[in-house]
């Protein structure tokens, strides 16, 4: 039986990189503070019908990093204040991009609260 990625006890290559990027992910998190910023979580995990919901609206891909569980949108905070532009992301988005992630203020169409592994 399949449970997220184990069969019989087996854990899959996918479950490992998912566990290495939520490790990464509270890194990152701890970095962000060190930087100064508040953070709450955004979108970790995408139902495959919806993200083919949000690729046929021009929102998205259809085979997102959401749905694959390498993926996280974060929202940073200073002063209380929500910060929304990919420049407020850009510190973070480089220490992620050291530790070997992918951030979405790179993306031809820039993501800049978007973090994944192996995009």
């Amino acid at each position: 039986m399949w449970i997220l990625g184990c069969y019989q006890g087996v854990v899959s290559l996918t479950v490992d990189v998912q566990w290495r990027f939520a490790s990464l992910v509270a890194h990152l998190i701890l970095e962000a503070n060190r930087l100064g910023y508040n953070v709450t979580l955004g979108e970790a995990w995408r139902h495959p019908v919806m993200a083919a919901w949000y690729a046929a609206r021009g929102k998205g891909v259809r085979e997102s990093f959401h749905t694959k569980r390498l993926a996280i949108d974060l929202q940073l905070f200073r002063d209380s204040v929500y910060l929304t532009s990919t420049e407020d992301y850009t510190p973070l988005g480089v220490w992620w991009e050291a530790q070997g992630g992918t951030w979405g203020g790179r993306f031809k169409r820039a993501d800049g609260n978007h973090f994944s592994l192996g995009e």
